[in-house]
C-alpha cells in the first residue's frame, strides 16, 4: 500500500553511491567492522564499555575517507571518538588506517547518522559533534535533503552536554549561510565566533580533500563553531 506518510518515506541527506570498493576496503570491513563497528540497535550505547575507558566523547558525521578523524583521534587521546559514515569503502580506509597508524581512541558506525543518534545515543552524552563538507545539495529542489536543518539541529542540541561543541564546516557559501541562520535560531546553541560569525579553519581540523578541491575551484571555506548552553 502506498504512503505519503513522512514517516515512511524519510528524506535522506545521503544517496548510497559505492562505487568502486577494494579487496583490501572489503577486507578491512570484514575483519576489522568487528573490532571497531558499532552495530545499530534498540539500546543506547554504554560509551564507558565500548571504548573500554571513560573519556569524552567525540562524533564525526559523515567521515569520508575518515582522514581528518583520525588525524583528531591520533592528536587527542585524552578523548574517545566515533565516526558515522554509510559509505563503505571511506568505512573501509579509516578502519585500515586505524590498524596502520595504531589508533586506538575510534569507533565507527556504518550507518545512517540521525537513526543512530535518534536510537542509540544517550542524551547529553557527547562533547562534541563535527559535520564537515556535508554533501550541499546545490539544486533549490535538492535543499530539503541538506544534513544541516532545524529538526536535526535539535536532536544535536540533546545528544551534546552544556558547554559541547558544534563544528561545521562547508565552502558551498548558500550552505554556509544556511547553516548559519539555522542555528542561530537555535538558543540551545551560542556562536564561539566573535567578531565575524564564521571563523578562519580551527587549528585542530585537518584540511581534507573535499577542502582541496573546493579551494582548487575558487570556493572559501566557512568554519563555524557553536556552544551548547546550559538549558
Amino acid at each position: 500500500m502506498k504512503t505519503t506518510d513522512p514517516r515512511y518515506h524519510p528524506v535522506r541527506s545521503f544517496v548510497r553511491r559505492e562505487g568502486r570498493i577494494t579487496e583490501a576496503q572489503k577486507r578491512a570491513l570484514e575483519e576489522l567492522l568487528p573490532r571497531y563497528g558499532v552495530a545499530p540497535g534498540a539500546a543506547p550505547i554504554d560509551f564507558t564499555e565500548l571504548f573500554g575507558r571513560d573519556a569524552p566523547v567525540h562524533v564525526e558525521v559523515g567521515f569520508g575517507n575518515g582522514e581528518a578523524l583520525a588525524a583528531m583521534a591520533a592528536a587527542n587521546p585524552q578523548n574517545n571518538y566515533l565516526g558515522i559514515e554509510v559509505h563503505r569503502p571511506g568505512v573501509g580506509m579509516l578502519l585500515r588506517r586505524l590498524v596502520a597508524d595504531g589508533i586506538v581512541n575510534v569507533r565507527v558506525a556504518c550507518t545512517d547518522a540521525k537513526e543512530l543518534l535518534e536510537c542509540c545515543i544517550p542524551d547529553c552524552s557527547l562533547s562534541a559533534v563535527y559535520i564537515f563538507f556535508p554533501d550541499p545539495w546545490q539544486k533549490k529542489r535538492h535543499h530539503k535533503r541538506r544534513l544541516v536543518q532545524t529538526e536535526f539541529v535539535g536532536l544535536l542540541a540533546r545528544k551534546l552536554k552544556p558547554g559541547g561543541l558544534l563544528h561545521l564546516a562547508t565552502d558551498w557559501e548558500e550552505y554556509a549561510q544556511q547553516m548559519l541562520a539555522v542555528l542561530t535560531a537555535d538558543k540551545t546553541f551560542e556562536n564561539t565566533a566573535e567578531a565575524d560569525p564564521f571563523m578562519p579553519r580551527p587549528q585542530g581540523r585537518t584540511l581534507t580533500r573535499f577542502e582541496v578541491r573546493g579551494q582548487r575551484l575558487g570556493h572559501g571555506v566557512r568554519d563555524l563553531v557553536f556552544r551548547r548552553t546550559p538549558r
